[in-house]
C-alpha cells in the first residue's frame, strides 16, 4: 500500500477503536493548519484520511486485506467530501460543540439516569413543632423486576449491534451541489447504542423499566418552615436499563391552624379573659401542643397586652425552642344585672373621681383603652 494508514496515525495494527480515536484527537489538534500553520494542510489532509478508513470497521476490514479503493489516497473513482470527522476537530477548539451538527463518534450510552420527581406534602402545624415520619404516594418508573432491568427476558447482556459492528454510527453519501458529501449518523438499528437487545422483555419493552405508584416514608425534621422541599436521593425515577434513579424531592406544606400563628419559631394566640382576671390577677389552664399548662395573668393587664411561655413554641436548635405568646383579650360584658351594675357603679366613683379626659394627637396605632374606660362605655350602654 502506497499509505500506512496505521504508521499515519502512530497506532499498532491490532489498536483499539478507542486507541485509534485518541490518537486522530491528538494529532488533528496538533497539525490543525489554523494552529500549526498552512505547511500541514496536507499533512492534516492524510491524518483525516487514516482515520476516516480505521474508524470504519467495514473500511477498516477491507484496507487490512489490501483493498486498491485506498492506496494512492483513495484511488478507484470513489471520493466523496467526507464531514463526518468534523464533529471530532471541532470538538478539540470549542469543548465539544459542533457548529455543524454531526454526531458524536462514541456509542450513546444505553443506561441513562432517570428524571428527579416532586410531589407535595401537607402536614399539621404539631408535625411542625415535634417532627414526624409521613408516607408520600409516588406514580413514576420502578425497575423492571421480570428482567432485573436488564430490558432482556433471558437478563442476558446486550450484544453489539450486526448494522454498526458496535460504534452505533452509521456512513451515508448525500449528493449536493458540491458533489457527494459522506455523513455520520445514528444507526437506525440500535439507536446509536451500537448495542441491541436480542430478546426484549415483554413486561418493559426492553426498556428495563415498568411504571409504578410506590408508598415512600419520609422524615419530617422538627421545625421545618411552609415550603421546603425534602430531598430523597434515588428515590426518583429510575434510569433505563439499569441506569441510576433520579431523587425524589417533598415539598411541605404546614396546613392552618384553628388556635395558633406561627411567626418564625414562635407561636401566637388570643386568649379572652373576664375583665376582673384583667384587673385582679389570675391563674389559667390552656392547651399547647405540649399539653395542658399554667398560665398566670398579672394584675392590672391591658387588652392586647402579652404573656409569653417560653420554650413551647418550634425548634430553634437541638436544645432550645422558641416561645408561645399569648395576646390577651379581655371579655367587657355588653348586659348587666341590676346589682352587677350597682357594683360596678360604685367601683367607678372610688376609682374615677377626679379623673377627666385626656386629649393626644393621633398615633399610627390608636390608643388601646384601659380596663376602667372599656367598663364605663358598657355602663353608658345600659
Amino acid at each position: 500500500m502506497e499509505n500506512d494508514y496505521y504508521k499515519i496515525l502512530g497506532v499498532s495494527r491490532d489498536a483499539s477503536q478507542e486507541e485509534i480515536q485518541k490518537a486522530y484527537r491528538k494529532l488533528s489538534r496538533q497539525y490543525h493548519p489554523d494552529i500549526a500553520g498552512k505547511e500541514f494542510e496536507d499533512k492534516f489532509k492524510e491524518i483525516n484520511e487514516a482515520y476516516s478508513v480505521l474508524s470504519d470497521p467495514a473500511k477498516r476490514e477491507e484496507y487490512d486485506a489490501g483493498g486498491s479503493s485506498f492506496s494512492g489516497g483513495g484511488a478507484g473513482g470513489f471520493s466523496p467530501m467526507d464531514f463526518s470527522n468534523l464533529g471530532d476537530i471541532f470538538g478539540q477548539f470549542f469543548g465539544g460543540a459542533n457548529p455543524f451538527g454531526a454526531p458524536q463518534s462514541s456509542p450513546i450510552p444505553r443506561e441513562n439516569r432517570g428524571r428527579d420527581d416532586l410531589v407535595s406534602l401537607a402536614i399539621s402545624l404539631r408535625d411542625a413543632v415535634f417532627g414526624a415520619e409521613k408516607e408520600v404516594e409516588v406514580t413514576t418508573f420502578a425497575k423492571c423486576k421480570a428482567c432485573d432491568g436488564t430490558g432482556s427476558k433471558s437478563k442476558s447482556a446486550p450484544v453489539p449491534c450486526p448494522s454498526c459492528h458496535g460504534t452505533g454510527l452509521k456512513r451515508q453519501v448525500q449528493r449536493s451541489i458540491l458533489g457527494q458529501i459522506l455523513t455520520t449518523v445514528p444507526c437506525p438499528q440500535c439507536q446509536g447504542h451500537g448495542t441491541v437487545v436480542e430478546d426484549p422483555c415483554p413486561q418493559c419493552q426492553g426498556t428495563g423499566r415498568i411504571r409504578v405508584k410506590r408508598t415512600i416514608k419520609v422524615r419530617i425534621p422538627a421545625g421545618i418552615e411552609d415550603g421546603t422541599r425534602i430531598k430523597l436521593i434515588g428515590q426518583g425515577e429510575a434510569g433505563e436499563n439499569g441506569g441510576p434513579a433520579g431523587d425524589l424531592y417533598v415539598e411541605v406544606h404546614i396546613a392552618p391552624n384553628r388556635e395558633f400563628t406561627r411567626k418564625g419559631q414562635d407561636l401566637h394566640c388570643w386568649l379572652s379573659i373576664p375583665m376582673t382576671w384583667a384587673a385582679l390577677g389570675a391563674t389559667t389552664s390552656v392547651s399547647t401542643f405540649d399539653g395542658q399548662k399554667d398560665l398566670e395573668i398579672p394584675a392590672g393587664t391591658q387588652y392586647g397586652q402579652t404573656v409569653v411561655m417560653p420554650g413551647l413554641g418550634l425548634p430553634k436548635s437541638e436544645k432550645e425552642r422558641g416561645d408561645i405568646v399569648v395576646h390577651i383579650q379581655i371579655e367587657i360584658p355588653t348586659s348587666l344585672s341590676g346589682e352587677q351594675k350597682e357594683v360596678l357603679e360604685k367601683f367607678a366613683s372610688l376609682h374615677d373621681s377626679g379623673a377627666g379626659a385626656n386629649m393626644q394627637a393621633a398615633q399610627e396605632m390608636k390608643p388601646k383603652k384601659n380596663i376602667f374606660a372599656r367598663m364605663k362605655d358598657a355602663l353608658k350602654g345600659q
